[in-house]
């Protein structure tokens, strides 16, 4: 829980990174960039870990690689990649508080129907309380600092729901990774190299001339190795004692973080709804943290349909 909990911490900074980075980079270059340095070190790092954790502690034969593993595993670096650009577009056309409301408050609903459709396996009465109140916290946070816009396009809304897809598609096709015998840094050192190949492929059509500024060097490396490298090895490996469902609720903390960090280091300001908002986010959160003091389970919050 703690390991999930951190890693939405790191996610949080995303916005405060890219705020502070240079003026001229556009949004799917910063997607492009972050995913090729994050993708790559994540793999380095992840399997480096890996392969200290089996001269540690060897195991038994390890899974074998057919066809099902390796077609999730490219699944998770496939949805990694793209949920950059369709959560910017999101942003681009709704705002970013808008579409962090949508984007972040469908995951973990997406999260857990899609774990149900694949397991069978219905999601607990106390998941559903956690994750309604995070959901109530998320839309009371983005009503309080949308703004006034007027109005949701409905382009924007599709790719930020399709941003919560992918993030729900990562946590479940993980989960089954793990559940088939796989260890978690290998899982997500794969999902890392998926994802670098994909925005390699990228890299002769964005304009990446902001990468050569130290300003841009400096947030291309935050956001690859902090929020991915860093952040998602985390989450996998948190991942391994909780359910998806779960999983994708406990990030829910990413956009108190984001909002914390601009009210302290951009100077922003929070409305009295924003501020219900974080309140009943972190009553959420909290529920669900007191639920998950139980004996280690990899899936403390589901039950057999």
């Amino acid at each position: 829980m703690f390991a999930v909990l951190a890693a939405a911490l790191l996610f949080g900074t995303t916005g405060t990174a890219r705020a502070l980075g240079p003026d001229g980079a556009s949004a799917l270059s910063v997607g492009v960039a972050r995913s090729v340095v994050g993708g790559t070190a994540l793999a380095v790092l992840a399997f480096g870990l890996a392969a200290a954790h089996r001269r540690r502690a060897p195991h038994g034969p390890r899974p074998a690689l057919s066809w099902r593993p390796l077609a999730l595993m490219a699944v998770t670096g496939v949805a990694l990649s793209l949920y950059q650009p369709l959560f910017f577009l999101g942003t681009q056309t709704n705002g970013v508080a808008v579409s962090t409301v949508i984007a972040l408050g469908s995951a973990p609903v997406l999260a857990g129907i899609l774990e149900w459709i694949l397991s069978r396996r219905v999601p607990s009465p106390l998941w559903m309380a956690a994750t309604a109140l995070a959901a109530i916290g998320v839309v009371l946070l983005g009503l309080g600092g949308g703004g006034g816009t007027g109005g949701v396009d409905a382009l924007g809304l599709t790719a930020a729901v399709g941003a919560g897809a992918c993030f729900a598609v990562i946590a479940n096709a993980q989960r089954r990774l793990l559940d088939a015998g796989w260890d978690a840094f290998t899982v997500v050192g794969a999902m890392g190299v998926g994802s670098a190949l994909v925005c390699a492929a990228v890299i002769p059509f964005v304009d990446l001339s902001w990468a050569l500024t130290p300003p841009g060097i400096a947030m291309a490396l935050w956001l690859g190795l902090a929020t991915i490298a860093v952040a998602y090895a985390l989450f996998t490996w948190g991942l391994q004692g909780l359910t998806a469902a779960t999983a994708a609720t406990l990030t829910l903390a990413e956009p108190l973080t984001a909002t914390v960090l601009g009210v302290t280091a951009l100077g922003e300001t929070l409305s009295p709804l924003a501020v219900a908002g974080l309140a009943v986010l972190a009553v959420g959160l909290a529920t669900l943290a007191w639920g998950s003091r139980r004996p280690r389970d990899p899936r403390p919050y589901a039950v057999e349909a």
